[in-house]
């Protein structure tokens, strides 16, 4: 393997010359990747660690059909997407034939981002309103745009939200407003919106759409009930509005029964606007957003001319259809099925082992893994994820922690995923939980005999203070504050980084 660094020069180059925002997984012990093919990574050193969560290198990395339909397209042509071309208009037919009938007119643009942003503009131009309904704890996007629509990250920052913003609480019935023991938490969570819309007629706003991921990643892993996306549809559309699915983290038979998320929730719920990026062309940047003729009309009456210079150019099409061929040929969505089930299967039983699970919520190869400190409080187990992943890590398998909490172990591998992966992924964190718990349990046990009034504290190895996705300490957090019932007297945790 050839580098052009060392991986200290590697590291000292990134931070001379890529800015800070730009973080790395494992801040605290990154790892450098040379190669990587069908679910497996490899370091600089040879190292092999099993990909869980590479949602992006769809059908497996470097998957070799994909690697072959680009290098055969760009010695032939590459170029400017408003020269006629046939293999854009292949792959737009090959992509609406997997999507219900209405959806049919696309939209090529280069990332998930560009495409949410591009949804938005059609959302606004269709009946001339502003508002956008979003729903807690999304993500969307980097652009402005779509910062402004994404409470997981305008939150972080001071931005205040914005007037034409509205906020609808996540339909999570774990840990949410309304949950598994309400008598119909669709119906409750759909009100929330109703009532939401409502309240902006009052305040004479008009809605222009509801955006929503068909199932919440960032947010936790979080699976909408059934019947709740149709009847805030119903709502939205009462408002003269659009409904937009986003399902650029989830979309392209991830969930393996469907092909897109959305399809789930029944052949009565259809958007008005579908975005998809990421694993479209596994790795390759591409992205589309998928309307119906009425609205692809009223957003050409604008006047204003639309295109994307590399938006759905020969190079890119070509993947795009090797893309679709792969899951169909290697029949990706059976092994979603077959192997989801099968991981859901041995975490249940994990569940059933380890009182730090929660919950364990999923479709096909989407799966989360809630962990709780107590499960009748089912207070977030942030601290021991973080603990978790990076010693995951030590045993050469790449998890990662979100949600508003940052305690859902995430599980997203490529589609190629076995049996045997989900076999050792569940042995290795049934390893880390025994030990963990047995540490707990040690603490709990020391706690208990000095009458402190506290609860049990994490392992020396953990610690106490709120950690960010990417391994980095969280700049907002007081580590004097009590957070998530830990105590902050001599017993405390300790606040350094975790031990790796």
């Amino acid at each position: 393997m050839c580098e052009l660094y060392s991986k200290q020069d590697t590291l000292e180059l990134r931070r001379k010359h890529i800015g800070p925002s730009c973080k790395v997984f494992f801040a605290a012990d990154p790892i450098k990747i040379v190669r990587a093919q069908r679910q497996y990574m490899f370091d600089e050193r040879g190292e092999r660690y099993l990909d869980c969560i590479n949602n992006v290198a769809h059908v497996g990395h470097c998957h070799p059909e994909v690697v072959k339909a680009a290098v055969k397209q760009m010695e032939l042509l590459n170029t400017n997407s408003r020269f006629l071309h046939d293999n854009i208009v292949e792959y737009a037919r090959r992509l609406v034939a997997t999507l219900p009938e209405k959806l049919s007119v696309c939209y090529f643009t280069n990332s998930g981002s560009e495409a949410n942003d591009l949804a938005l503009r059609l959302a606004r131009q269709f009946r001339g309103h502003q508002d956008v309904i979003t729903l807690d704890h999304a993500y969307h996007g980097h652009l402005s745009s779509l910062i402004e629509i994404s409470p997981y990250k305008f939150r972080k920052g001071k931005d205040v939200k914005k007037a034409f913003v509205h906020v609808a609480p996540t339909p999570d019935t774990y840990r949410g407003k309304y949950r598994e023991d309400h008598a119909d938490p669709a119906s409750a969570y759909a009100d929330e919106v109703k009532e939401i819309i409502k309240e902006a007629h009052n305040n004479g706003r008009k809605i222009a759409a509801f955006i929503a991921e068909s199932m919440q990643s960032c947010g936790g892993q979080i699976i909408p009930p059934a019947g709740y996306f149709q009847k805030v549809a119903e709502y939205v559309h009462r408002a003269e509005g659009v409904f937009i699915a986003d399902e650029v983290q989830v979309g392209f038979g991830r969930v393996g029964k469907h092909f897109w998320s959305f399809q789930m929730h029944g052949e009565d719920f259809v958007p008005d606007i579908v975005t998809m990026g990421k694993p479209m062309g596994n790795g390759h940047p591409m992205a589309c957003v998928v309307t119906t003729k009425e609205i692809a009309e009223a957003f050409s009456s604008s006047g204003m001319e639309y295109f994307n210079t590399y938006g759905g150019n020969p190079v890119s099409s070509a993947v795009g259809l090797a893309v679709l061929n792969i899951i169909e040929n290697e029949d990706l969505q059976g092994n979603a099925i077959r192997v989801g089930d099968y991981l859901t299967e041995l975490l249940n039983k994990l569940k059933a082992k380890h009182t730090l699970i929660g919950e364990i919520r999923g479709i096909g190869l989407f799966i989360g893994i809630d962990l709780v400190k107590d499960r009748q409080k089912r207070t977030p187990a942030t601290e021991e994820a973080q603990h978790i992943i990076y010693k995951m890590k030590e045993k050469r398998v790449l998890l990662s922690a979100d949600g508003p909490h940052r305690n859902v172990l995430k599980i997203k591998p490529p589609m190629c995923f076995t049996e045997e992966d989900a076999k050792f992924m569940v042995d290795q964190l049934d390893e880390i939980l025994t030990v963990l718990e047995e540490g707990i349990g040690a603490q709990s046990e020391s706690v208990i005999s000095e009458n402190a009034p506290c609860r049990a504290k994490m392992p020396k190895e953990a610690h106490s203070r709120e950690w960010l996705d990417d391994g980095t300490l969280d700049p907002r957090e007081n580590p004097s504050r009590k957070r998530n019932g830990l105590c902050t007297d001599k017993h405390s945790l300790l606040s350094k980084r975790l031990k790796t």
